[in-house]
């Protein structure tokens, strides 16, 4: 495949590669510790198999219908499929269809229609349990409280899903270091009673660094490779 459309993806894959280097350096971690997953939501299949292409292996869809639709003749092989946003019980029996790891779970009903989503569609599901970071309840983006992480996490485990660790977004407007560190916290808690839960997906484009240091395994970047949907339309 070429153009300038993989161009300009190869560039922005480069660039957001160089920071996550820079910040595993800075921080002592060994880069191969480090995952990136390309958020693909309101982009075409095309960039897709572009980023297929230029050896992405992880790619994150927030939306349930548009991520059905752009799956629908299945996924570039070797590429890994995860769910990111919030998701109604409904809806579960879809996602996991196609999602390889469902990152937003944050309440005990979504973990058993997800078991029972994964049982039907003959596959295994790693969950990760969404964590509310943000101090100002009317104002988070979803997730548990901290509090509630080691019920959700002795029920994932006792289901047909993989606990696979923990997921947060920083506030809106506030310190990302702050939040990350409590998350980190967090996290260590949960591995003390679920070792092999080590995943911890936090970061975007603007605050992947500060997700690094604080010991994310996976960073969800989105507008940093692809670029504003705009401006493709």
């Amino acid at each position: 495949m070429t153009g300038p459309r993989r161009q300009e993806l190869a560039t922005n894959l480069a660039q957001v590669e160089e920071r996550i280097a820079a910040a595993c350096a800075s921080s002592g971690r060994e880069r191969d510790d480090v995952h990136l997953v390309v958020v693909t939501k309101h982009f075409p299949r095309r960039d897709l198999d572009l980023l297929a292409d230029l050896g992405v292996t992880d790619i994150g869809e927030n939306r349930e219908q548009e991520a059905s639709a752009k799956l629908d003749g299945g996924v570039p092989p070797g590429v890994r499929t995860h769910f990111i946003g919030q998701l109604q019980s409904k809806k579960a029996n879809a996602v996991t269809r196609w999602a390889d790891v469902v990152q937003s779970v944050d309440r005990l009903k979504l973990v058993g229609a997800l078991a029972r989503g994964a049982e039907t569609a003959g596959r295994e599901v790693t969950a990760l349990i969404q964590v509310n970071l943000d101090p100002d309840a009317d104002a988070h983006r979803g997730g548990a409280d901290p509090a509630d992480v080691p019920a959700l996490a002795d029920a994932i485990a006792g289901s047909s899903l993989r606990l696979g660790g923990l997921m947060a977004v920083a506030p809106l407007g506030g310190d990302p270091d702050a939040a990350f560190a409590l998350l980190a916290r967090t996290h260590e808690a949960l591995v003390a009673d679920h070792p092999s839960a080590g995943m911890l997906s936090a970061g975007m484009s603007g605050d992947l660094e500060s997700a690094v240091r604080h010991g994310a395994t996976h960073l969800r970047v989105g507008t940093a490779i692809l670029g504003t949907r705009a401006s493709h339309r």
